[in-house]
C-alpha cells in the first residue's frame, strides 16, 4: 500500500544532520563521515527504519547507512536517528539503481535487503533489488568476502534470487525457506515481517558471500 504523500518529509529531513541529500559528495569518504574505521553496513530499502535503528542500537561499533527512495517512509526512520541519539547511522533518500554514484569500490562490509518489492511480472523483474544487474553493482562496492543478507515472504522472488546470486558469483551460506525466530535469536522482526508472520506466511532468509577471486 502506497503511503499518503507527506509534504513535510523532505523539508524536515533536510534539517536533519544525519540525512544526506548530497551523498555523492561523500563517495569513498564514508569512514571520514563517521570519524572511525568501523565496518559499514548498508540497508537498501530501509522503509521506516526499524531494522537499521535496532541494529545500530545493538551494535555501536558498526556504522550503518540506510537508503530508500520513498521519503514518506524514510522520514520516520530519520526521526529515530535523532530520538535514539545514534551517531553511527546515516540515511540517504536515493534510488538503489544509482548506488555506484554514492559508494566507492570495496567501501562496504555488508548489505541488507529486507522484504523488497517482489516485482512478480516478468517484464518488471529487472527492477528487483536482487536482480543480477544490481548484484553486479553491489559486488563493486562490497569488500571481497563480504555478505548480503536477504529476507522475503515471496517464494518466487526467493527461488529466483538463489539463482541470481549464484550466477553473479556469490556463494550461498544460508538458504532457509522457513525461518524460525527461535533459530535466529538475533533476528530483528520488522513491521513487514511481523505482518507476514501473523498471516502465516513463511519467511525466507538467505546469506550470500561474495567470492574472493
Amino acid at each position: 500500500m502506497r503511503l499518503r504523500k507527506k509534504h513535510f518529509a523532505i523539508p524536515e529531513m533536510q534539517e536533519n544532520p544525519y540525512v544526506y541529500f548530497n551523498g555523492k559528495d561523500y563517495k569513498g569518504k564514508w569512514k571520514e563521515v563517521f570519524g572511525n574505521d568501523n565496518p559499514i553496513y548498508l540497508e537498501i530499502g530501509a522503509g521506516k527504519g526499524k531494522f537499521t535503528i535496532e541494529s545500530a542500537l545493538r551494535n555501536q561499533n558498526i556504522n550503518y547507512i540506510m537508503v530508500d527512495l520513498e521519503t514518506n517512509a524514510l522520514i520516520y526512520a530519520t526521526r529515530k536517528i535523532i530520538e535514539c541519539e545514534l551517531t553511527n547511522v546515516r540515511a540517504m533518500p536515493i534510488n538503489a539503481e544509482n548506488i555506484l554514484e554514492y559508494f566507492e569500490e570495496n567501501e562496504l562490509d555488508r548489505i541488507y535487503i529486507n522484504f523488497c518489492n517482489p516485482w512478480p511480472k516478468v517484464k518488471h523483474q529487472k527492477r528487483r533489488l536482487t536482480y543480477p544487474r544490481l548484484l553486479d553493482k553491489y559486488k563493486f562496492i562490497l569488500k571481497p568476502g563480504s555478505q548480503i543478507f536477504f529476507k522475503t515472504d515471496d517464494l518466487d522472488l526467493f527461488e529466483d534470487s538463489l539463482d541470481y546470486f549464484r550466477l553473479s558469483g556469490f556463494s550461498t551460506l544460508i538458504s532457509d525457506f522457513d525461518m524460525k525466530q527461535e533459530e535466529y535469536p538475533q533476528n530483528i522482526i520488522t513491521e513487514y515481517e511481523n505482518k507476514f508472520r501473523k498471516l502465516g506466511e513463511k519467511i525466507k532468509f538467505g546469506v550470500f558471500e561474495l567470492c574472493v577471486n
